[in-house]
């Protein structure tokens, strides 16, 4: 995909975008009209042009999106790193069946970069590990995935 833009995610993608993984996600700031870069993993792609995401609902980044919708996911994979941008709407601000305040967001994406530079691969892509309790934090994270897919 290299110098190339795509309008939606490609089949590649897709599946990458499935399952809880790091992502980076970029907004304007509300107040000061600067970016605002945050990391998430609650992210799942219905389809090649939607992806939702969960975040806390008391995050800069509903206020941020409240006032302009441009938002960008930084995802690294396959060796390289995509920008995909889109506009984003909060669906709801408190998501059924899980036990968090947790918002709901949806990304209607309208272009995909691959934006490593010149010359380059990644090696390898991001990994974490959750340093609360680890039954706990699966078992969140099922719950939030599944309502993720339901929306």
């Amino acid at each position: 995909m290299t110098n190339q833009v795509e309008q939606g995610l490609t089949e590649e993608m897709l599946p990458l975008l499935q399952k809880e993984r790091y992502v980076t996600i970029a907004t304007v700031d509300f107040e000061k009209g600067t970016p605002n870069v945050n990391a998430i993993s609650w992210v799942y792609a219905l389809t090649l042009q939607k992806i939702r995401f969960s975040i806390d609902n008391r995050s800069r980044i509903i206020d941020n999106i409240k006032t302009n919708d441009g938002v960008v996911i930084t995802l690294i994979a396959n060796g390289s790193t995509y920008s995909i941008a889109g506009s984003a709407r909060i669906v709801t601000e408190k998501m059924e069946g899980v036990p968090l305040k947790l918002a709901l967001v949806e990304l209607e994406v309208n272009e995909v970069r691959d934006v490593m530079f010149y010359g380059a691969k990644m090696m390898v892509e991001p990994s974490y590990e959750k340093t609360y309790d680890v039954e706990a934090a699966a078992k969140l994270d099922r719950q939030v995935m599944e309502a993720l897919k339901k929306g």
